[in-house]
C-alpha cells in the first residue's frame, strides 16, 4: 500500500512576482531572515530541525543545497553568512512532498544483481514501483525481496526516508540530435547547425555555436535549432545516488521538461549482451501535462541510471518493452505504436526504433478498446512469452498472454482468448477502479510472478504455471 510519510525534501520557491516594493517574493523572504536576530535564527532552526530532521537523511545538506539555489545570486556577502543563517534561508525555500500520497502501482520484477546471501532456491529481485503524489505527478521507485523456495514472495520493508540523487549532464551525438531534430518539420534548416557542432555535443558546444549562429544574419532560424537542441539536452541526463543508499529509498523524480508531469510505468528487463555481461534496461511514459513519450533507463547496478529520449517510428504513445537480449543482432521491443494494437520494433542502439510490425490486435469482447504489453517479455524454450494487457467494456482491465517465435519475434504462436487475470470484488475498488497492471512479472523455477497494480491503488502478486499456461497458449482451441 502507499505510504504517505516516505517524504521528500524538496526545493520551494515562492512565486517570483514582483512585489509593490519593487522585490520578487523570494528576495523579500531571504531579507527577512537576514534581519532576524542571531538568537531568532538559532532558535527557529533548531525547532525546524527538531521537527523533520528524523524525516530525512542529512537535512541540513539539503537546506543548504536549497539555499544556493535560491539565494547565491541574492546574498551580497555570501561567505560571511553565518552557517545556521544559510541552512534556515534553505529551510524557507524547502518543502516535503509524499511521492506516493496518492497511489503506488503499476510495478515490474527483474533478478536483483546481488544474490549474495539467498537461501537455496530463493531469488532477490528489484521491484520498480510507480508513486503518484500531490498533483498526479508520478515518480518512479524501487522496492527489494525475495521470492522464496516454496514460491511465496516477501518484500523487504522500503523505510521511510527518499532521496533523488545527484543529476548531471551528458553529451549526445550529433547523430541522435539529427534524429530528434527530424521528428520537429517545423524547424527550419537545422542541418546548418548541426553541421557546426562536434561528434559529441554538450552544452558548451551549443552556446558556442549558438553565439555564430546569433552573429549570422542570413541564418535567422537557427535560433530556434538551438533552443530545440538545448531542450533536448535537458532531456536526456544522469542520475547518480551513493551506493550506500539502500536501494528503496532511490526514487527518481521527474526532471526532464518532457517529464514535468511525470515519470510513469516503468518496464524493466535484465538484459544479458552476447559476450554474457548484464545491464538492465527500462522503458518508461514521460508525461508533460499534454504530451507522452516513451524514455530509456539503462543502469548497471541501480546507483547509476542514465536517461535517454527514444526516436522513431515506433517510439511513440506509451508502453514499450524491451526484449531481454539480442534478436539476431538487434534490439527488439514491443510497441504500441498505433495506441491499441500490439507491434515490434528494432534497433541497432536501443534508442531509434524504425517502423513497427503489428503482431495482435485488439479482437477479443474484454480488449475491444485497445491491447497493450504488461512488460518485457520472458524467453521460454517454447517462445517469448508476453503478458498482454486489454481494455474492455465500462474502460475494466484485464491480463492476458501471447507466446512469440524466438526466432522471429514478430510470428505469433499462440494466444489466450480469455484474460488470465481480472479485477476480483476487492482489487475493483480504487483511484481507477476495474485495473489490473503489471510492467514486466518474473521467471523463477517453472513459475511466473506477477506483481500488479490494483485499481491504480496498491501492489499485489499473482503466480501462474508456466509449463500450463505454455500449453494453454499452444493449444488448438
Amino acid at each position: 500500500m502507499a505510504d504517505p510519510r516516505r517524504v521528500l525534501a524538496k526545493l520551494f520557491l515562492p512565486g517570483q512576482e514582483t512585489l509593490a516594493s519593487g522585490l520578487s517574493r523570494a528576495q523579500a523572504v531571504i531579507n527577512r531572515v537576514l534581519a532576524m536576530s542571531d538568537e531568532v535564527v538559532a532558535e527557529t532552526l533548531g525547532d525546524t530541525l527538531a521537527l523533520y530532521g528524523d524525516r530525512h537523511r542529512d537535512l541540513a545538506a539539503t537546506l543548504r543545497r536549497h539555499f544556493m539555489v535560491a539565494a547565491s545570486h541574492r546574498v551580497p556577502d555570501l561567505p560571511n553568512l553565518a552557517a545556521d543563517r544559510i541552512a534556515l534561508i534553505g529551510a524557507y525555500f524547502t518543502q516535503e512532498y509524499a511521492v506516493e500520497s496518492a497511489a503506488v502501482l503499476n510495478p515490474s520484477l527483474v533478478a536483483h544483481p546481488d544474490q549474495d546471501g539467498v537461501g537455496p532456491g530463493e531469488l532477490r529481485f528489484v521491484m520498480s514501483a510507480r508513486g503518484v503524489g500531490e498533483g498526479h505527478i508520478s515518480s518512479l521507485e524501487f522496492r527489494t525481496g525475495v521470492v522464496t523456495a516454496d514460491g511465496d514472495v516477501r518484500v523487504d520493508d522500503p523505510g521511510r526516508h527518499v532521496s533523488t540523487g545527484e543529476p548531471s549532464a551528458r553529451p549526445l551525438t550529433r547523430t541522435f540530435l539529427a534524429s530528434v531534430l527530424a521528428e520537429r518539420p517545423d524547424l527550419a534548416e537545422p542541418g546548418h547547425v548541426l553541421a557546426l557542432l562536434p561528434e559529441d555535443v554538450d552544452a558548451e558546444a551549443v552556446a558556442r555555436v549558438g553565439a555564430l549562429a546569433a552573429a549570422d544574419p542570413t541564418r535567422r532560424s537557427a535560433g530556434a535549432v538551438i533552443e530545440r537542441i538545448r531542450w533536448v539536452l535537458d532531456c536526456n541526463y544522469r542520475i547518480t545516488f551513493d551506493p550506500e543508499l539502500p536501494l528503496a529509498e532511490r526514487v527518481l523524480y521527474p526532471r526532464a521538461p518532457d517529464e514535468s508531469h511525470g515519470i510513469e510505468d516503468a518496464r524493466f528487463t535484465r538484459f544479458v549482451r552476447d559476450d554474457g555481461t548484464v545491464t538492465y534496461l527500462g522503458t518508461y511514459t514521460a508525461f508533460d501535462g499534454v504530451h507522452v513519450a516513451p524514455h530509456l533507463i539503462t543502469t548497471d547496478d541501480f546507483a547509476g541510471f542514465e536517461i535517454s529520449q527514444l526516436t522513431g517510428p515506433a517510439a511513440k504513445d506509451k508502453g514499450m518493452a524491451i526484449f531481454p537480449r539480442l534478436v539476431d543482432g538487434r534490439y527488439f521491443a514491443l510497441s504500441r505504436w498505433d495506441r491499441e494494437s500490439i507491434g515490434i520494433s528494432t534497433s541497432s542502439d536501443a534508442r531509434e526504433w524504425g517502423d513497427a510490425v503489428t503482431v495482435e490486435t485488439p479482437e477479443q469482447p474484454w480488449e475491444v478498446i485497445q491491447l497493450g504489453n504488461c512488460g518485457p517479455p520472458l524467453e521460454t524454450e517454447a517462445g517469448w512469452l508476453v503478458l498482454t494487457h486489454g481494455v474492455g467494456p465500462v474502460r475494466g482491465y484485464g491480463i492476458g498472454a501471447m507466446l512469440l517465435d524466438l526466432a522471429d519475434p514478430t510470428k505469433l504462436l499462440g494466444q489466450l482468448k480469455r484474460p488470465l487475470l481480472t479485477p476480483n470484488a476487492e482489487e475493483r475498488e480504487g483511484y481507477v477502479p476495474n485495473v489490473v497492471y503489471s510492467c514486466g512479472p518474473l521467471l523463477h523455477d517453472g513459475t511466473m510472478v506477477i506483481p500488479y497494480g490494483c485499481s491504480d491503488s496498491a501492489i499485489r502478486f499473482a503466480y501462474v504455471d508456466v509449463p500450463a499456461l505454455l500449453d494453454a497458449l499452444l493449444a488448438d482451441d
